[in-house]
């Protein structure tokens, strides 16, 4: 991948900035800039500038290093098995990402250059509100007065599409995506019934039969959700309503005391659906997992006859497909089995690790998701169709959705409309109004095809192997645990503790690196990444690739980034 309009064959120059500027900073200049980038940018407001099949631009990060642009490629991955960074290297032979599949989120300074800006401008919060002057006050302003309110909402904001934000289990901007978005935004309507939203309804439709057929359901139910937490929570309580229908009527107040089962690993969207549903965290049972973070299925069953033998009636499993810290996959078929034999409902929460559906390569970490009642699956995580895009899958086609949550409102679900009513989704939902969320996700497939939506995956996937091969050799990086997914996890050791592990105050200090180290990092601007504690494990950074403009030298980068943070702790 390089700069340049596609099919043209015109390229954009890269001017490196004078000493003046940091040294991170680069500019591409263009000169003849395309159509679609002409007129005034906001300065430095973000843009999304789709990239086309062009070669010979340099790219210069820092520390001295050249980056090169030259035909970025996405080749076909080591045959049934993981992707190899091999086939995702600059100037190799292969089939190129073209600007259907990719884009480049930059900072425009003026419409002539084109700026990688910092990933974010840190600023204390009393100064930030002083910024932003956030008064409302009786009387509106001028119109330049709000376009410097933008252009103050786009500097001072975190840019998550920039290639080194790494915090998040989401990053990136994907060009047709965001298209999707202004629609959505520019329709201002509600997919709850076909005649206010006609075009939005079937998308939605589609969009979650097509999700439905690769989880291997010929059939099913479904509705799009915000968020996953949200997702997770539809689940509890139609797995209720199935075994409990008066529920819906008489609350808990006739219900024995249920129980439900997830893994220590599993989101914390499962205690909070229990007290929004009136079950109780004290009957959310954390089932042990293993070394890796993955559901011991013995242990749920364990757990299952404790909580019989107690009086309490067992209702449903939340088995997670990548968890949120060691992105760990669990044995679906084994717990599959488990609640077969005692007659619960089997909900996997696929919110981060669904997208590995789409390759042909990955989507054995799942297998036997087929088998759940209920999935959760969050495109806008994996697949950066942009927060937010959850969608909550149902396996049951017998209109058990409806049942749980639909009143019948008669201003707006009237039965004797003039078209085929069972269009009119919204009832399936707890939501009144709700956001199309399906469209930018049907936009985003339609430019890229499945193939290319498991591309993206397997690139992430081979994105990471390169990273790990580099933090095993790097002196002073220790992994948590080889990974599974796409959750890298490692401690960096300063120069002052290598060597004194056995020292009873070592894991003590070795907590305290990893916040240091982000907060110096943040304050610089230069990336940004997450770190947790875990079970007894002291503070580790949790490294994500999901943005596949992230190249090798952004990677190489950020390792270079902790160690000259990290050295002098």
């Amino acid at each position: 991948m390089g700069y340049g309009d596609t099919g043209s064959g015109r390229t954009y120059g890269v001017t490196t900035l004078p000493s003046s500027h940091r040294s991170r900073d680069t500019v591409l200049t263009l000169p003849s800039v395309p159509r679609t980038l002409r007129g005034s940018f906001p300065s430095p407001g973000l843009c999304s500038l789709p990239l086309g099949n062009v070669t010979r631009g340099k790219f210069h990060p820092g520390k001295g290093r050249e980056r090169s642009w030259e035909s970025l490629i996405l080749g076909e991955p080591d045959s049934g098995k993981s992707c190899s960074w091999d086939h995702l290297t600059l100037g190799s032979p292969g089939p190129r990402i073209t600007s259907s599949q990719e884009n480049l989120v930059l900072a425009a300074p003026d419409p002539g250059k084109f700026q990688l800006a910092e990933v974010c401008d840190w600023k204390e919060p009393q100064e930030l509100r002083e910024l932003l002057d956030l008064e409302l006050r009786s009387d509106g302003e001028g119109q330049e007065h709000l376009l410097q309110r933008c252009r103050d909402v786009l500097r001072l904001s975190v840019r998550t599409g920039h290639p080194r934000f790494f915090n998040q289990l989401f990053s990136g901007l994907d060009h047709h995506a965001l298209a999707g978005r202004f629609l959505t935004e520019t329709l201002n309507t509600s997919p709850y019934t076909y005649e206010v939203a006609p075009v939005l309804v079937l998308m939605e439709e589609q969009v979650l039969a097509k999700l439905r057929e690769l989880v291997g359901w010929s059939s099913g139910d479904g509705i799009f959700a915000p968020g996953g937490s949200m997702s997770n929570m539809l689940a509890m309580n139609v797995a209720r309503f199935r075994r409990f229908p008066e529920s819906r009527s008489r609350g808990n107040w006739d219900l024995p005391r249920l129980g439900l089962f997830a893994s220590q690993e599993s989101h914390y969207s499962i205690l909070k659906g229990a007290a929004l549903l009136g079950i109780g965290t004290d009957n959310v049972h954390l089932v042990r997992t293993d070394e890796r973070g993955k559901m011991i299925p013995e242990e749920l069953e364990k757990e299952i006859q404790r909580v019989k033998a107690e009086g309490s009636e067992p209702l449903f499993v939340c088995a997670t497909s990548g968890t949120t810290v060691l992105g760990a996959f669990d044995p679906l078929d084994a717990i599959a089995d488990i609640c077969a034999r005692h007659g619960l409902w089997l909900h996997v929460d696929a919110a981060w690790g669904g997208s590995a559906l789409l390759s042909p390569q990955l989507r054995h970490l799942l297998a036997g998701i087929h088998r759940a009642d209920s999935v959760t699956w969050n495109p806008h995580k994996l697949l950066m169709v942009g927060l937010q895009c959850s969608a909550f899958l149902l396996r049951d086609s017998s209109g058990l959705l409806q049942r749980c949550h639909g009143v019948g409102a008669s201003y707006l679900f009237q039965r004797d409309k003039f078209y085929d009513v069972s269009l009119d989704t919204g009832d399936k939902s707890p939501q009144c109004g709700r956001r199309a969320d399906g469209l930018k996700l049907w936009i985003l497939w339609k430019a890229v095809g499945t193939r290319g939506l498991g591309r993206r995956v397997e690139r992430a996937f081979a994105a990471t192997r390169y990273l790990l091969e580099q933090v095993k050799r790097r002196e002073g990086f220790q992994l948590v645990m080889e990974p599974e997914f796409i959750n890298l996890c490692f401690w960096f050791i300063p120069p002052s503790l290598r060597g004194q592990d056995s020292s009873p105050e070592f894991w003590d200090k070795l907590g305290k690196v990893a916040p240091a180290i982000k907060e110096k990092m943040i304050r610089r601007g230069s990336m940004m990444v997450g770190y947790q504690p875990h079970g007894s494990r002291v503070n580790f950074f949790r490294q994500i690739i999901t943005n596949p403009v992230v190249t090798r030298q952004d990677l190489d980068f950020f390792l270079d980034e902790i160690q000259e943070l990290g050295w002098d702790l």
